[in-house]
């Protein structure tokens, strides 16, 4: 039987909310890496409820800090618009205030894994989430043109960073491959503890959408499908429909079933929530959204020669080994090319571009 909470909380008083979460899924972390993963789209500020809300990092912190965690880090790889702009993001965000010394890049370094070979063969993946002891995973209340839902499976999205999301997106083809897709990112490392910022959400065509519903609660659960479940629900959507759901199930990650969630708060669906338009569907075929994203899957690495210092960075850190120098100036070979953009987020003379 999995547990959900869910529990009433404002942006004044959520560490009695993430206190309660703790409480119902303790998880050691006395001496324990943990690393705590926002949801980070995008440079955005907390009143337009697109990222999760600093209040919500902030009480995780504490307690953390109260628990005596051995290491801290808080860190993601932001979405399309926020390519090599990790810290901006984060900054605009209210969310590098926030976490304070515990913030960093964790697009600076990262190590290739094997995926599904039906997308691409391998990913890169930032090594501060391999690493971690414990992933904590903090989602925000919002809707998704192509998932329908953003919450504790599509937060994992960000584990990868640079422009391979984008390159993921257009390989997917469609929003039903692309949600299996999301899985198949998520199941590479599930996060220990999910702890959603249900406070102010996002309705309507998010995950930047301009309809923002209060909604007025934390979530807390150890099991992402079950979280989800609940968050479908909360919006007046059946989990069933959603082929990442279905697909989770199917990998053995969790269950939605109403008889398999035990919910601990009010499980009431939020009256007249907007979803997005056809559920979905029509995401991949918007124009504009299809070129951006065709746009970002070719963008590529190129060094400028004249801030260039031949360091070398670039090339002993690039974790496909698609980089190389000549005449001093590295260059890039796209054929090996997986387009995580470590090396632009890591150059110290920032002499790399995208292009």
């Amino acid at each position: 039987m999995h547990k959900v909470m869910i529990h009433p909380a404002d942006y004044q008083n959520c560490k009695a909310a993430v206190e309660r979460a703790f409480e119902l899924f303790p998880q050691e972390v006395k001496g324990k890496k943990v690393l705590l993963k926002p949801n980070v789209l995008r440079a955005a500020t907390p009143e337009e409820a697109i990222t999760t809300h600093p209040a919500v990092l902030t009480a995780v912190i504490e307690i953390l800090e109260e628990r005596g965690a051995g290491e801290i880090v808080v860190g993601d790889n932001p979405g399309v618009m926020g390519y090599g702009a990790n810290e901006a993001c984060f900054e605009k965000s209210g969310l590098l205030s926030a976490a304070g010394k515990y913030f960093r890049n964790i697009g600076l370094d990262a190590a290739e894994v094997a995926f599904d070979p039906a997308y691409l063969p391998a990913v890169s993946v930032s090594k501060a989430v391999l690493e971690a002891d414990l992933l904590i995973s903090l989602p925000k209340f919002k809707t998704h043109g192509l998932t329908v839902i953003t919450g504790a499976i599509k937060n994992s999205y960000g584990i990868l960073p640079g422009a391979q999301k984008a390159l993921l997106h257009r390989l997917a083809g469609d929003p039903a491959r692309f949600q299996e897709m999301v899985v198949e990112v998520f199941k590479l490392r599930p996060p220990d503890l999910f702890i959603v910022d249900a406070v102010l959400g996002m309705q309507g065509n998010g995950p930047a959408s301009t309809e923002l519903r209060w909604i007025g609660r934390v979530l807390a659960a150890d099991n992402a499908v079950a979280m989800d479940a609940v968050i479908c629900r909360m919006m007046g959507l059946d989990p069933a429909l959603l082929p990442s759901m279905q697909k989770a199930v199917r990998l053995g990650l969790g269950n939605f079933a109403e008889g398999t969630i035990e919910c601990h708060g009010d499980l009431t669906p939020i009256t007249d929530f907007k979803l997005p338009p056809m559920g979905g569907r029509e995401g991949l075929h918007m124009p504009a959204l299809r070129e951006l994203i065709e746009s970002r899957a070719r963008m590529r690495p190129v060094a400028d020669p004249e801030r260039c210092t031949a360091c070398g960075t670039c090339v002993a850190q690039c974790p496909a080994q698609a980089l190389s120098f000549m005449d001093n100036v590295p260059m890039v070979d796209a054929a090996k090319c997986i387009a995580c953009f470590c090396c632009q987020e890591m150059c110290p003379e920032k002499a790399i571009a995208l292009k």
